[in-house]
């Protein structure tokens, strides 16, 4: 289908407070200021989150506010074996209260809890600093560390702009850039997990908008050196409207390329089983082979959300526009549903 690609500077939300110029971008185009809304705070929905990999670990850091229901974590999963530690912080009605910046290249965040902290910055370079301490974390042990993440000189990113049908008033605004490189260390107990530049990579999932009462949202991002270069994959699609630009495209050496519709073939009885996704314009074929399943559930009074997050191993095809074809294997990477509900 014909995607609408925007090139110049736009707002989200026009002079009545509802949401226009729907379509993506390679680059921070967009304008978002949710005091331009007239929506209330409890329909607001805005998340930052950080994936990074190591030949050893994958560690998730996350900040959500979903008006009614909002949390601050962080995951260790372990590609050696399937162990995993999460430390999950819930709060009710944030509404605005971790006071994520609203443009996803400039700004920080700062959370400070019963003696934990995280902080995430944005140096006027591009890179991001994450900074994480948990005294008690886990089984009863700490973590903490501190990771520089970096791009590529002139990087892309992938920014969309979605509607919703018949819900005048939702958007998602969103950016995947499954391109950073990954430097640092963090220290889970006595156990060090050392991030190093070329063989360490991450993700950054940037997310703000206005929802609906219902949504299921699926995600998929993986990255890895593919014959020299850095390869780098993200598709999603939701209940949202994607007729003007879906989430899918993939990047070599943090430079876009962009796909139309991609659907992950899920196998439901057995969400461990190796999933397919394809590209209904032929250009990627992969398969996921699962390492380990992660389950999150969100309750309060009528608001529900239950993510399964499965962590794993992307390989496959994509056929260039050149008519060059482009293999890779284990890709470090995860795939998750999101299902919303009020």
């Amino acid at each position: 289908m014909p995607q609408n690609e925007i090139t110049s500077s736009l707002s989200i939300l026009n002079e009545k407070g509802q949401p226009q110029n729907f379509g993506w971008a390679k680059n921070s185009l967009y304008f978002y200021d949710p005091a331009l809304s007239y929506s209330p705070g409890y329909k607001f929905s805005e998340s930052d989150r950080y994936i990074v990999f190591s030949p050893t670990h994958i560690v998730v850091f996350e900040v959500r506010d979903d008006g009614w229901s909002g949390q601050v974590g962080v995951s260790v999963v372990s590609l050696r074996d399937k162990k995993r530690s999460t430390q999950i912080f819930k709060s009710m009605l944030p509404l605005g209260s971790y006071e994520l910046p609203a443009s996803s290249v400039s700004g920080s965040m700062r959370w400070n809890k019963k003696k934990s902290k995280l902080d995430f910055f944005c140096m006027e370079s591009g890179a991001r600093i994450l900074k994480a301490d948990f005294p008690k974390f886990g089984r009863h042990r700490s973590l903490r560390g501190a990771l520089v993440l970096s791009e590529f000189d002139d990087p892309h990113s992938l920014y969309t702009n979605q509607p919703w049908r018949g819900k005048k008033n939702a958007f998602r605004l969103s950016r995947c850039s499954p391109c950073f490189f990954a430097e640092g260390m963090i220290q889970l107990g006595s156990t060090e997990i050392i991030f190093k530049r070329g063989n360490a990579w991450g993700i950054f999932d940037w997310n703000r908008g206005v929802r609906p009462n219902a949504d299921i949202r699926y995600l998929a991002a993986a990255c890895g050196i593919c014959g020299g270069k850095l390869l780098s994959i993200c598709a999603g699609y939701s209940g949202a409207d994607f007729s003007q630009g879906t989430e899918n495209g993939f990047f070599i050496d943090g430079k876009l390329y962009k796909l139309d519709q991609v659907t992950f073939h899920i196998p439901l009885s057995n969400w461990l089983a190796p999933w397919r996704f394809t590209s209904n314009d032929n250009k990627l074929e992969m398969t996921f082979v699962p390492h380990q399943e992660r389950i999150e559930r969100r309750r309060l009074f009528l608001f529900n959300i239950t993510r399964r997050q499965v962590f794993g191993f992307f390989s496959g095809k994509i056929n260039m526009e050149d008519g060059t074809v482009l293999e890779f294997h284990n890709l470090t990477g995860f795939a998750e549903r999101n299902k919303t509900q009020f």
